[in-house]
């Protein structure tokens, strides 16, 4: 089967492979490290070192796993590239006003980059989704657990192209 493909931008890559990178060169051999000395303290059924550093090196090399199968999905888009910058795409940050003019900053990323807290929301989240393709003034609807919303896009910006050359 065929892995889906995965839009990331750049920055989201290389938080990937850094916490890849991080994961097989520091944590796991410090916990080789650990079950290597405890599984010579002899038993090991009531070996609390290692047991704990067996489960957690098999959540390490689960997680590894998944950052592998991910990174090789992965399609790199750099917002600054989008052809149509008058529309929301992906990685554009869109700002957003509801009926009672409150208004929400989102910028449209990759699923694994996606976190709330900093208004980075997943291509794949429904108001991802419903912004897709929107132009300033088009209101979008977006089915939320409460209730139907609806959201009017009141600006729309992209990264600045970045410069490969050094000045």
């Amino acid at each position: 089967m065929k892995p889906a493909s995965n839009p990331i931008t750049p920055e989201g890559l290389a938080a990937l492979k850094a916490r890849y990178d991080h994961l097989l060169s520091k944590e796991r051999p410090e916990i080789v490290e650990i079950v290597s000395w405890a599984a010579g303290n002899g038993d090991r059924s009531e070996n609390g070192d290692y047991l704990y550093g067996r489960k957690r090196m098999r959540e390490i090399d689960r997680e590894l796993g998944w950052l592998a199968r991910r990174m090789k999905a992965a399609r790199i888009i750099n917002p600054a590239d989008q052809a149509d910058k008058s529309r929301a795409w992906f990685g554009a940050t869109v700002t957003i006003a509801d009926e009672d003019d409150e208004e929400r900053v989102l910028t449209l990323v990759g699923d694994d980059e996606q976190d709330a807290s900093a208004g980075k929301v997943g291509w794949s989240a429904p108001i991802a989704r419903a912004l897709r393709g929107a132009a300033l003034g088009d209101l979008r609807k977006v089915r939320l657990p409460g209730g139907e919303k609806e959201w009017e896009v009141i600006a729309i910006s992209y990264p600045e192209t970045r410069s490969i050359h050094a000045d």
